[in-house]
């Protein structure tokens, strides 16, 4: 319950390594009361009640970073919300994609009627922006380097799957792909960039995946 990979602190934030299987934030319920805020709390006593400023589904691994005061708390939600922190995700998918690199664009929004599952929408969706290249191809399965301009609900999962997207979903993707309960999801927040709260410097990390070179 209490460990977890923590790869940079100082007094006001923590980066951590978010291993896939476990939530960002609480959950509904009793069983779904483990996450990294409740972590990072037990580990931090003077940390805020809610230190997350963005967050990572469930079943993806990699790097996230909490604020452990209130001001840095402000200082990186409002970074996020201006989308000046860069992020990147390798991502295994299902088949092989043929472009070597591009920009998708699509607006999707919730399926109220089948939640979580996030479907395309032309007239009330709201658009998510992802730049990719290819990185690998092996075993029928493609290596893709993800950069996120926008920061919705499953972006790069529809992004993957859909077929006006790259039309090949995650490997391991139980919504969106053929994934099976157990298996894992091939997705990692692999870099992650940002200005720190005190004194603006640009800090920059990288969380290599276990599959990268698959």
């Amino acid at each position: 319950m209490f460990e977890i990979d923590i790869i940079y602190q100082d007094s006001v934030i923590v980066v951590v390594n978010k291993p896939g299987g476990l939530l960002s934030v609480p959950g509904r319920g009793p069983d779904k009361q483990d996450c990294i805020v409740k972590r990072i709390r037990n580990l931090f006593p003077d940390c805020i009640p809610q230190p997350s400023v963005h967050r990572l589904d469930m079943d993806t691994s990699g790097l996230m970073v909490l604020a452990l005061t209130t001001d840095a708390h402000k200082s990186l939600s409002g970074q996020f919300e201006n989308r000046t922190v860069k992020k990147q995700y390798l991502a295994v998918l299902e088949g092989i994609v043929e472009k070597e690199q591009g920009e998708i664009k699509l607006p999707f929004r919730l399926d109220i009627t089948n939640r979580p599952y996030q479907i395309y929408d032309p007239v009330y969706g709201k658009w998510g922006v992802t730049l990719w290249e290819k990185r690998v191809v092996t075993n029928y399965q493609t290596q893709i380097l993800f950069t996120p301009i926008t920061g919705r609900t499953h972006q790069l999962r529809v992004h993957a799957s859909h077929p006006m997207g790259l039309g090949c979903p995650i490997v391991g993707d139980r919504l969106y792909g053929h994934g099976k309960p157990g298996e894992r999801l091939l997705l990692h927040a692999s870099y992650l960039s940002f200005q720190h709260p005190d004194n603006d410097k640009t800090l920059c990390f990288e969380s290599p995946s276990w599959f990268e070179g698959d």
